[in-house]
């Protein structure tokens, strides 16, 4: 686990721009088990991976005209049993943080999914958050 020091200003740069962090299982299930309208999911995480390309491209994705119905994060190496329960619903895809998956209605399945350590070995990361950018905004749209 890491230092609340370190930890609250990374937070607060997704709940600061209307992402409602989930820290405990049971607001990970009120959200999750919902299942009306959409729910963009952020896994956050201390790594640069997401301070450079997760954190700014969830924010940047949903200034773009529609948004899903929730915006939620949960964080990695923090809030362990609040991840361990995300994750069950992003079964079967395996961990990954950062990523970010966009949830639609009733029976909750994914729309979308980007793991960054599966394609980060082959592309330079600034064409991965490109491209995840193009596709969540592509699928927002569709709402």
């Amino acid at each position: 686990m890491y230092p609340v020091e370190l930890t609250t200003p990374i937070s607060k740069d997704l709940t600061d721009f209307g992402f409602e962090g989930l820290t405990q299982p049971e607001d990970v299930e009120g959200v999750l088990e919902n299942k009306e309208g959409t729910v963009l999911l952020v896994v956050n995480s201390v790594c640069g991976c997401a301070a450079a390309n997760a954190r700014p491209g969830a924010k940047l994705a949903v200034t773009a005209g529609k948004k899903p119905n929730k915006l939620v994060t949960v964080f990695a190496g923090v809030d362990k049993t609040a991840v361990e329960k995300a994750r069950e619903y992003l079964l079967p895809y395996p961990p990954s943080s950062p990523s970010i998956a966009l949830l639609k209605m009733a029976d909750w399945f994914i729309c979308w999914r980007e793991d960054i350590l599966k394609e980060i070995q082959h592309k330079p990361l600034l064409t991965i958050w490109c491209r995840l950018l193009k596709r969540i905004v592509s699928i927002i749209f569709l709402i």
